[in-house]
């Protein structure tokens, strides 16, 4: 119960004159016994007095027109809420010389309503108008001012007010509390005090209540129409199509997002059965009366969802569902999301890293093969078609191919390099277009998407595609001519956007004589031709060119400055580079780490292979421990020919290794698969090289 003032004495004839006489002894400064009264107006008496206030006076601090109309803004919705109340109290007391005054909380009047009889009157006496300030400092013991004083209800009767001229009425006045405590303002009813009547101030007390009662639940309404704003805002936002179910399955909230993803409009599927108008496969909706549809939380779970009586093809979507619950932790809705798959696609390509790194720029060259391969490589950037880089091992071809990548346009999609030879012929299926769930034994229970699915919207790079399996390539050749993937395991064709770029050192012509490659999947990929030029057809000063490229490139990730002999340059320029681009690099980096860091590259440095081609006079490093190695016979141009070059390079370097063919592959920058398919070319015994 609300802690109220009241005197029960204060209507008496007698107690008012025993106030008067001691109120004028109190103003005089003298002794006065004030046992009578209650506690609460002696003590604001008190404060009065050390404010300064004059009792013969009248309130004369206003606010002006300008601060008071702030005011007023400021408490708008005090004053609206208040005034219905306000005038229920006043249909109580009309006709009766009585006035209703709202207050702000710090005692300014805000609002009043009464008769005019005495509103007049009270404006010409106590200047009580809309602007005025009932502060006890201001206006002495008064209800306004000491109820907001105390944070209490009270009635001030005659001759308890401080002022003389305020003695004619009896005042009844409430604060307005939030549910903190916090003022907001103050109500207040005023009589002549021969009106008064202690059920008065029970009456404002009550609209005090009511009136912060309504300013709090107003609150908490405007709380939730800017929450739900809010949610809604986010909801609209969020690049997920969003659906909130209640327990019966139905719609209770959807966002445009999801409208488009399945065709829907809001009037059709708001407050409807979600599984009357789609399905999810793998999930009985014929149960949806009720009970539980889905037994636990998910994350981005692939599923197909159709359209129900459509002849559409269902769409594959990634979906979450979560559970919103209760503060008993009962489930109340289900929340479903659904994600186009390109996008999770995209997102795990930028964290995967599948992105194309180079750009024209970084091909170094300026011979006119080089020039010319650029100039054909920006004309097919230019289209979506499917481009086949042609090229001897070591010359750039991925290089190429993220080059046409990064300059076409599906620059930003991902960008997919797959090299052909290096996965086993038991997973290129599942590697390129994925498996459903339960699909084979050991599939992920998800499912999995292929290489070519991830490169939607972008680029997928087939690196030696003269190695792929007759069965893949029939596949691939589907995938071209339909724009379309069908996993392992999978019912229906999933449409993928992508450009192909296919590359291989391997002659497919003679490939496709031997049946070992398809002519039509030669055909469509062979759309835009590139030829990458091998290292000895660039000439003398592009070689010199790319070893001081290579070079500063370790210095600097080294923070070292070595230098090449002068010496150094004629032997790497007249060898014919079977390796080409990356087997030039891969010396540079083997010479630099034999250096100092402040030395110099010298012949010495230079591995064995070179030095006997470019002196066929010079012993081999195996001669110190048997016989010399012959040198090969040279082409009619005076220099070994490049399948006697590349033979020459594999042997020494599996003598150096001794037999090694992890680390041969390695030096030669070449995978492990290969490197076996050309010692049975060159018929190679790998038993010779090993102790």
């Amino acid at each position: 119960m609300t802690e109220f003032i009241i005197s029960h004495a204060s209507v008496n004839d007698s107690y008012q004159q025993q106030l008067h006489a001691a109120w004028q002894q109190f103003i005089r400064g003298e002794s006065c016994d004030c046992s009578f009264m209650p506690p609460e107006i002696l003590a604001s008496w008190e404060r009065s007095r050390s404010s300064g206030v004059d009792p013969m006076g009248i309130v004369s601090q206003i606010l002006s027109p300008d601060t008071l109309n702030l005011k007023i803004n400021n408490n708008m919705k005090l004053i609206e809420v208040a005034r219905p109340y306000m005038e229920r109290l006043y249909s109580i007391i009309r006709g009766t010389d009585s006035y209703t005054l709202l207050s702000d909380r710090e005692g300014y009047i805000l609002d009043y309503l009464g008769d005019h009889k005495i509103v007049a009157s009270s404006q010409a006496m106590t200047h009580l108008v809309p602007g005025a300030c009932r502060q006890e400092a201001v206006a002495g013991t008064n209800a306004i001012g000491t109820a907001l004083y105390l944070r209490k209800p009270i009635q001030i009767c005659g001759g308890e007010h401080y002022c003389k001229k305020h003695q004619i009425y009896t005042c009844s006045c409430a604060p307005i509390l939030d549910r903190s405590g916090n003022l907001l303002g103050a109500v207040n009813v005023t009589v002549l005090k021969e009106h008064a009547h202690p059920h008065t101030l029970g009456m404002v007390l009550s609209a005090a209540d009511s009136i912060a009662k309504e300013l709090e639940l107003t609150e908490a309404m405007h709380n939730i129409e800017r929450i739900s704003a809010q949610r809604n805002s986010i909801i609209e936002n969020m690049p997920s199509g969003l659906f909130l179910l209640t327990k019966t399955c139905r719609v209770s909230q959807v966002n445009t997002h999801a409208l488009k993803m399945f065709g829907l409009s809001y009037e059709q599927i708001i407050g409807q059965n979600f599984f009357d108008y789609l399905n999810i496969d793998g999930i009985d909706g014929s149960r949806a009366n009720g009970t539980q549809m889905f037994e636990k939380e998910q994350y981005n779970e692939e599923v197909s969802v159709k359209l129900r009586n459509s002849n559409a093809l269902p769409k594959t979507f990634r979906m979450s569902v979560h559970f919103i619950r209760d503060n008993t932790g009962t489930i109340t809705e289900t929340l479903l999301r659904f994600n186009k798959t390109e996008l999770i696609h995209k997102l795990v390509n930028n964290v995967g890293g599948y992105k194309a790194r180079y750009t024209f720029d970084n091909i170094i060259g300026n011979s006119r093969p080089v020039k010319d391969m650029i100039s054909a490589c920006q004309k097919a950037a230019q289209r979506n078609s499917n481009v086949l880089i042609l090229g001897e091992s070591g010359t750039g071809k991925e290089l190429v191919a993220q080059s046409i990548h990064n300059a076409g346009p599906s620059a930003d999609g991902p960008f997919l390099a797959i090299n052909c030879a290096s996965i086993p012929n038991t997973l290129v299926e599942s590697e390129l277009f994925g498996y459903e769930k339960g699909a084979f034994t050991g599939a992920d229970r998800n499912g999995q998407p292929g290489k070519f699915e991830m490169a939607d919207g972008g680029t997928i790079f087939l690196d030696e595609i003269g190695d792929m399996p007759l069965n893949i390539q029939a596949a691939l050749l589907r995938v071209i001519q339909t724009k379309e993937v069908v996993r392992i395991g999978g019912k229906y064709p999933r449409p993928v956007n992508l450009r192909i770029i296919a590359a291989t050192n391997q002659n497919l012509l003679q490939q496709i004589e031997n049946k070992t490659f398809r002519s039509d999947l030669y055909y469509r990929l062979n759309v835009f031709t590139v030829n990458t030029p091998a290292l000895r057809e660039r000439g003398a000063e592009e070689i010199r060119l790319l070893a001081d490229h290579f070079l500063e490139t370790y210095n600097r990730d080294k923070f070292s400055n070595i230098q090449i002999a002068p010496e150094v340059y004629p032997v790497l320029q007249t060898y014919s580079w079977p390796g080409n681009i990356r087997q030039l690099e891969n010396v540079i980096e083997r010479a630099v780490n034999l250096c100092d860091e402040d030395g110099q590259i010298t012949l010495k440095h230079l591995p064995a292979e070179i030095l006997h081609v470019s002196d066929p006079t010079a012993p081999s490093p195996a001669s110190q421990t048997s016989a010399a190695l012959q040198p090969e016979p040279l082409s009619s141009t005076g220099t070994l020919n490049v399948k006697e070059n590349e033979k020459l390079l594999i042997d020494s370097t599996l003598r150096a290794t001794g037999g090694n063919m992890t680390k041969a592959a390695r030096a030669l920058g070449m995978n492990l698969r290969t490197l076996y398919r050309r010692l049975d070319k060159y018929e190679l015994n790998l038993s010779d090289y090993r102790d």
